[in-house]
């Protein structure tokens, strides 16, 4: 259970597991695979489109307001990609009993034609996008998502500085090839018998983008 009304109040748990890793690093099947091992529900990109209130947490945090994290990942107990991913300092500092998860791709290479292909793709007038978006992503790779060198240097940037900054006995590293026992080892749990998720290919975000947005690609 992760919340319980005590006394009339909710009372939230903190984190367990914050992810470190950017988008487009194995995050969706990273989100199942954490759930399945009881660190559920995990916080990701896709609980917050659809969500007003959420996209308004994001929205109100990369304005630099004041920010309630219990508030932003109530009945949560962990977190996985963007908007959380830019924020790992503050939340290790929030949550400090929480371990913490840098997802990559075996190759940067691989990951920057990924975003080109889903995330980082232009989009056509008329297709809303919430504020936060360039700004948690742009925080990172800057103003040119297209970039190839820069947005390849900021993704080993990004993880350079994940792994300077996380004390080694909080942090995992973690490739989807990896498969379940360094996280389950990691963890302190048993390797589920089922195969480890594999879910959000890019052909898949191609196919979910376009029947969200019909008559838009």
């Amino acid at each position: 259970m992760v919340r319980a009304k005590q006394e009339g109040k909710v009372k939230t748990m903190a984190l367990k597991v914050i992810g470190a890793g950017l988008g487009r690093t194995g995050t969706l099947s990273l989100k199942l695979a954490l759930e399945q091992l009881g660190f559920g529900p995990c916080y990701h990109m896709a609980e917050v489109f659809h969500h007003p209130d959420r996209v308004q947490h994001w929205n109100d945090i990369t304005a630099g307001k004041p920010v309630d994290w219990d508030a932003v990942f109530a009945g949560f107990q962990a977190t996985v990609d963007w908007p959380a991913c830019n924020y790992y300092r503050e939340l290790m500092a929030k949550y400090p009993g929480a371990k913490v998860l840098l997802s990559v791709r075996p190759s940067a290479e691989k990951w920057f034609e990924s975003t080109q292909a889903t995330i980082f793709a232009d989009r056509p007038p008329g297709v809303p996008t919430p504020d936060f978006i360039p700004r948690i992503i742009g925080a990172i790779v800057g103003p040119d998502w297209h970039d190839k060198d820069a947005v390849i240097a900021a993704y080993e940037r990004h993880n350079e500085e994940v792994r300077a900054f996380v004390p080694k006995d909080r942090l995992l590293e973690f490739r989807p090839n990896d498969g379940w026992e360094p996280l389950c080892a990691w963890l302190g749990g048993p390797v589920p018998a089922t195969p480890y998720p594999s879910v959000n290919s890019t052909e898949e975000f191609q196919s979910r983008w376009r029947s969200a947005n019909p008559g838009k690609a």
